[in-house]
């Protein structure tokens, strides 16, 4: 029993004193949290357009900037990528990475 109290106290000293960040330029857990739903929303939302290969594309978002990485077959993809990112709520900033190249025949 002391085992457990002790490691709680612990934990709790540990979540006040690092402000709960989770990743580096974050500044809190709520911060994380919105994140991650930004990017599951762009990630949905690539998944649902057919001109958009959602596989090839990576999404990373911080503090509301979203990353998009992979490649694309057309400048069209490129695009539409960019466009379903900004199409999200809380989003702030896009940062379109992706690489246009032709697909292996």
């Amino acid at each position: 029993m002391k085992t457990l109290i002790l490691a709680s106290i612990v934990a709790v000293s540990a979540l006040t004193t690092t402000g709960c960040a989770v990743k580096s330029g974050q500044s809190s857990m709520g911060q994380y949290v919105d994140d991650a739903t930004i990017t599951t929303r762009v990630k949905a939302r690539m998944a649902e357009d057919r001109t958009v290969s959602a596989a090839r594309i990576t999404v990373e978002t911080l503090n509301g900037t979203v990353q998009l990485a992979g490649f694309a077959t057309s400048d069209a993809e490129k695009s539409k990528a960019g466009e379903l990112a900004r199409a999200v709520p809380d989003v702030k900033d896009v940062r379109n990475n992706i690489i246009v190249r032709a697909t292996p025949q």
